[in-house]
């Protein structure tokens, strides 16, 4: 099993733990033995196949999806944007994929609270790094929401840098939440209650280009 760098240290200290606890109790480590397990099972890093055709816009994150709305007014997305929020909990596979190929335009993280990520006001809240993707098709945010558990947000990108679709671009430790932001006129292909896998369940369509006319 595939296993994401940036759980390697956790996962170390887990098991360091479990075995030491052995020379104590057998009871004890086989509970730490289980929860090494646990930390090594949450920062598993499967493959996943990753759609291909034209304006698809694939999940970010494993999940379920919590919300859809517009976006409020003024936010960075555009007006007549939609929100599409996903919960991971626990045993989701926790590693962010971009949603669409381009280039990164614009990172923003922001300090907050941690309150649980299924609650509809993590969105605006917690502690967050948000980007946005621009491409040949559209431009497309997402946030990374750290949640009641979660305490750290990684982004492996930065402004400039070149994504492909379903490139991994980061990770949230331990539960969270990611928001996608589409701009106005997607066709959405996910509704309030789905499971959706990051990387490879298409959430929507982008619209069509608008072409000009030749002068």
């Amino acid at each position: 099993m595939k296993i994401a760098p940036e759980g390697l240290p956790f996962i170390a200290i887990a098991a360091g733990i479990a075995l030491l606890s052995a020379y104590f109790s057998w009871r004890a480590f086989g509970v730490l033995l289980v929860l090494a397990v646990f930390v090594t099972a949450f920062f598993r890093d499967p493959a996943r196949d990753v759609p291909q055709g034209a304006g698809l816009v694939v999940s970010p994150a494993d999940g379920k999806v919590v919300l859809i709305v517009p976006t409020p007014p003024g936010h960075a997305a555009g007006e007549g944007a939609t929100q599409i929020s996903i919960f991971l909990s626990v045993f989701d596979v926790h590693i962010n994929r971009a949603p669409i190929a381009g280039t990164i335009t614009d990172v923003v993280y922001n300090k907050g609270e941690f309150l649980p990520a299924f609650d509809d006001k993590a969105s605006l809240r917690n502690e967050q790094n948000r980007a946005f993707i621009s491409g040949p098709e559209g431009r497309v945010g997402f946030t990374q929401i750290a949640g009641l558990i979660a305490r750290r947000i990684v982004f492996r990108k930065k402004v400039g840098d070149v994504v492909t679709r379903g490139e991994q671009v980061g990770l949230i430790r331990f539960g969270s939440r990611t928001d996608v932001f589409l701009p106005k006129g997607s066709t959405l292909n996910v509704k309030v209650g789905d499971r959706v896998r990051g990387g490879s369940s298409v959430i929507a369509h982008l619209p069509a280009p608008v072409k000009v006319p030749a002068s």
